[in-house]
């Protein structure tokens, strides 16, 4: 991708701004639209001088947007009691969603115009970046590949099962449904969406099954250390997937330095940090995780797979679990919500699509969620069978790895990022993380509850 092309959200906000202050033309810049997700911004926005805005300041609307960001889904999740069936991450995505231009900004577009400004969108998605930087690094952390190898038969049959019927499935519709105009990015081809999309429905969130398991209180029983292991070959197969779709052969000398390079320090980082007290490996690790996800970028991948990987190569145990623990719960609190924003704000409710294209975004949302959750079930019951489960675990387990948001969300923001889905697609695979999450625990809950007291 050119240099150009891949100029940043932030770059291009803070030329808006400085062009704002200015009064100079914004059309040339902006093409129209603000950031590599194509986010609409109406003129009213763009043009919204700080005379319009009385005596407030960037920073202060900055902290108005963090108090809506905040605030919003926390009071939802504990007024609505909604933990049953939505834990707070849950509602938070949602949250991100209805703060977005197709709803708050429809609704409001003088307060969205605001509130939602190009500085403060700005200096929030340098918030966002950072955050799950850290979350994937976190989730690379987590994973471990050593259990997981020590169980490998029963493990990889049951992970292959629980990914590639989804992905078949989820692919089979994405061959359908790209067929039609208006859901393949610019700069995209028909395999990279089939591949991509087929993957999004396929992939186990290992973060947020950990909270899950932990609300039902299977984390770190032996039940739960079974889906652990799962998700795990799971999570790594969505990294390796994401780097084949976004190979680049006009960069391949540079991917294959950075590999190279990669393999060799991750050797060197992971001999350091065992010896170090653990403060120092956890400040380390930070500059490790920004390294990585700089020369990643650089290379082509994508700064999330180079996120990932930073995490993945360090063991785990050089980590204390309460520290791993503390650290996923501060940034799901902290942090997070401010992604989530920023990922409703990419949304768009088929404006590319024609006059029903609404309608078209959440048929293919539920075309998608019929592959995702079909496909999983029958990955985990073939397993279940060919390894001679007790009555009810296949059910369980196949509910449980239904968990998709946060992971497929992060997987399909780099999609749209590389332009390889337009956002109307974006749009429908997040519905569909929302409800398959949304579906885990209602669903999970009373056939865990029957598998246990039979085992009673």
């Amino acid at each position: 991708m050119p240099d150009q092309v891949r100029q940043n959200d932030g770059d291009k906000a803070a030329l808006v701004f400085a062009q704002m202050t200015t009064k100079a033309p914004l059309a040339p810049a902006l093409g129209g639209r603000v950031g590599e997700g194509r986010w609409r911004v109406s003129l009213e926005a763009v043009q919204c001088h700080p005379d319009k805005r009385g005596n407030v300041g960037t920073s202060e609307i900055f902290l108005i947007a963090l108090t809506i960001i905040l605030a919003l889904p926390y009071g939802v999740w504990r007024l609505a009691r909604t933990d049953h069936y939505a834990p707070l991450v849950v509602v938070q995505i949602i949250g991100g969603i209805l703060l977005g231009p197709g709803v708050l900004g429809a609704a409001f577009p003088g307060a969205y115009a605001f509130v939602f400004n190009p500085p403060v969108i700005a200096a929030l998605n340098g918030i966002a970046w950072w955050a799950v930087m850290l979350f994937v690094y976190a989730a690379g952390l987590e994973l471990d590949l050593a259990d997981a190898w020590a169980n490998r038969g029963e493990t990889l049959t049951t992970a292959a099962a629980a990914l590639l019927v989804p992905l078949l499935l989820g692919a089979a519709a994405a061959a359908l449904l790209l067929l039609g105009p208006g859901w393949i990015g610019p700069k995209g081809t028909y395999a990279q969406g089939v591949l991509g999309i087929g993957m999004a429905c396929a992939v186990t969130a290992l973060p947020i099954l950990v909270l899950l398991m932990e609300k039902l209180g299977i984390f770190r029983q032996p039940l739960g250390d079974r889906m652990l292991r799962y998700a795990s070959f799971d999570d790594v197969a969505i990294w390796g997937v994401l780097a084949l779709i976004l190979l680049d052969w006009q960069r391949i000398g540079r991917q294959a330095l950075f590999l190279a390079l990669f393999g060799l320090m991750a050797t060197a980082v992971r001999r350091l940090i065992a010896r170090l007290p653990e403060a120092d490996r956890w400040a380390l690790g930070l500059v490790w995780l920004a390294a990585v996800g700089f020369a990643a970028d650089w290379s082509g991948l994508h700064f999330m797979v180079g996120a990932f990987l930073a995490g993945a190569v360090l063991n785990g145990r050089d980590f204390t679990v309460v520290r791993r623990d503390a650290f996923r719960e501060i940034l799901l609190l902290a942090v997070m919500p401010v992604f989530f924003l920023s990922t409703g704000l990419r949304t768009q409710w088929g404006a590319g699509l024609g006059g029903t294209g609404a309608l078209m975004v959440f048929a293919a949302a539920a075309l998608f969620l019929a592959a995702s959750v079909g496909g999983k079930l029958l990955g985990v019951h073939l397993a279940g069978r060919l390894l001679g489960w007790a009555p009810g675990e296949a059910s369980v387990i196949g509910w449980m790895l239904q968990t998709k948001a946060l992971i497929m969300i992060i997987f399909v923001n780099v999609l749209l990022d590389r332009q390889i889905i337009t956002a109307e697609t974006f749009t429908a695979l997040l519905l569909m993380a929302v409800a398959s999450t949304a579906l885990t625990v209602p669903m999970a809950r009373p056939r865990l509850a029957r598998l246990l007291a039979g085992q009673r």
